[in-house]
């Protein structure tokens, strides 16, 4: 690669972005360094706040796959500049993402906010990790109700920034609740002050 979006950017898919008319502006985006290539403050604030992400993997015959992770927020830990790690917990035990990167490391992960419409997309390499409690101990969200079976390092080669557009603004339960909260105490306020104002007259 001569540039960390050519991970991305293939022969093929520049040719398509001359023809379509982008390649310019992508191309004075490579002559500037590229996509960031390692784990910035304000990309471990973002994965801080992560509940949920998607983990795409291929295997040996390039048939790709993608699975949902969700856990509490932070629970896709930032090691170093450059790694990131999750335990992996127990679902229907088919093991399509182990089976996968056992015979490819290359993966990637895409994390996407509704409520702000945010999106990352990060490019990397996975190992899996078994036989070590430590680390996986380490990995696990304190006090989440979940059996971890092992754990996933997640080496970072690139990652970029999508823009917003098109992205359905959503809301997790918990945000919902919290607004409703707020406004009942809001309403009960004004409903305790103008039932004293009534008094008055």
């Amino acid at each position: 690669m001569t540039s960390s979006s050519d991970i991305a950017f293939t022969p093929t898919v520049k040719a398509i972005q001359a023809r379509r008319g982008s390649r310019d502006g992508y191309a004075r985006m490579e002559e500037k360094g590229g996509w960031p290539t390692t784990i910035t403050e304000e990309l471990a604030a973002f994965l801080a706040e992560a509940d949920s992400f998607y983990l795409g993997t291929a295997n040996a015959a390039a048939q790709p796959y993608i699975q949902h992770r969700g856990g509490p927020p932070g629970f896709l830990r930032v090691l170093d500049q450059g790694t990131l790690g999750f335990a992996d917990f127990r679902g229907n035990r088919q093991y399509i993402t182990v089976g996968n990167l056992q015979d490819n490391p290359r993966a990637f992960i895409f994390v996407m906010d509704y409520a702000t419409g945010r999106r990352v997309k990060i490019w990397g390499h996975a190992t899996v990790v078994e036989a070590d409690a430590e680390l996986v101990s380490r990995l696990f969200p304190s006090g989440y109700r979940a059996k971890a079976e092992l754990a996933i390092l997640f080496t970072v080669a690139a990652w970029d920034v999508n823009c917003p557009q098109h992205i359905p603004r959503k809301f997790t339960t918990a945000q919902v609740s919290d607004q409703i909260a707020h406004y009942e105490t809001r309403i009960a306020k004004l409903e305790a002050e103008l039932a004293a104002a009534k008094q008055k007259t």
